[in-house]
């Protein structure tokens, strides 16, 4: 199974042989198989990347990130038909019930607000973890009374402090945003490789987002980001930081009485999501998973 995640931030040229994906610099040369490869973050606007290459990533769907001058993640190259039904499974997401997508939407919402309170209870002290536990049950179907966002308030305050916004610009909210960049990357590869299509969502829906579909499935996987921001950045956002939330995929996390790499379990519970949307599966059924 594919675990590597190649984060290429030097100039250099990047090209395929023989089943690797080479990478030449100055000094150097490295070589990683495609069949171990999950994803390549380039954060280098001077480097070169061959078709033949591209073309071969599509093939194995593995997420290609490019990222601006700030090197923040800015773009995504994904193959243009991830299965060989899509057209299928796109005529299927079309027809998506709304009940069922209500009922998909509130087990993650569910998962989600439970995962914060776990980190929370891990991580901070205070009234707010209990409060937040008590929210799970108060998520309907649908969300109608948003109680997935007031759980945010509520989070984010206990977790970074009474004076945090995710609106300033701030180290903590540029390491949140790059690492919630890679986390849709990743579910964005998931959803793309089972042939239906990012922006047609189950909540998000809005007309200029390419990605709501994964916008919707990844939300009960942030607080794995938030995790790692919280333990490592204070008043620098830097390149250790960024290898570092990169290699979130890699983490171990308790899952269907194993243990889990994050991306294998983004994997299995993406599918999980979709099968209940195509009512292959019952909501129920959909595996929760642990973040700490």
């Amino acid at each position: 199974m594919a675990f590597r995640s190649v984060v290429i931030e030097n100039p250099c040229k990047c090209t395929y042989k023989g089943g690797y994906m080479v990478i030449r610099k100055e000094d150097d040369t490295i070589k990683v198989h495609l069949d171990e490869l999950a994803s390549v973050v380039l954060q280098t606007n001077q480097a070169f990347v061959s078709a033949y290459l591209l073309s071969e990533l599509a093939k194995k769907k593995i997420s290609f990130v490019v990222s601006d001058e700030k090197k923040n993640p800015v773009g995504q190259y994904l193959p243009l038909y991830g299965a060989h039904n899509a057209s299928k499974k796109i005529g299927e997401q079309l027809e998506w019930s709304e009940p069922s997508k209500k009922r998909v939407w509130q087990h993650v919402v569910q998962d989600k607000i439970t995962n914060q309170a776990d980190l929370l209870a891990a991580r901070a002290e205070g009234e707010w973890v209990e409060r937040l536990y008590s929210l799970v049950p108060e998520v309907r179907s649908g969300d109608p009374t948003n109680r997935e966002g007031a759980a945010a308030r509520l989070y984010f305050q206990a977790l970074f402090g009474k004076g945090f916004s995710r609106d300033e610009d701030t180290p903590l909210n540029a390491a949140l945003n790059y690492g919630y960049s890679i986390l849709l990357s990743s579910v964005n590869r998931e959803i793309v490789a089972r042939g239906y299509l990012t922006q047609i969502g189950i909540c998000h829906r809005n007309e200029y987002n390419l990605y709501n579909l994964s916008c919707d499935l990844m939300e009960p996987f942030r607080p794995l980001v938030d995790r790692l921001v919280f333990d490592n950045v204070d008043d620098d956002f830097n390149k250790e930081i960024k290898r570092l939330l990169v290699d979130q995929l890699n983490l171990v996390i308790p899952y269907r009485g194993g243990s889990y790499r994050v991306s294998s379990v983004i994997s299995l519970y993406v599918q999980d999501c979709l099968n209940a949307l195509a009512k292959k599966l019952s909501v129920d059924q959909i595996e929760s998973f642990d973040i700490v």
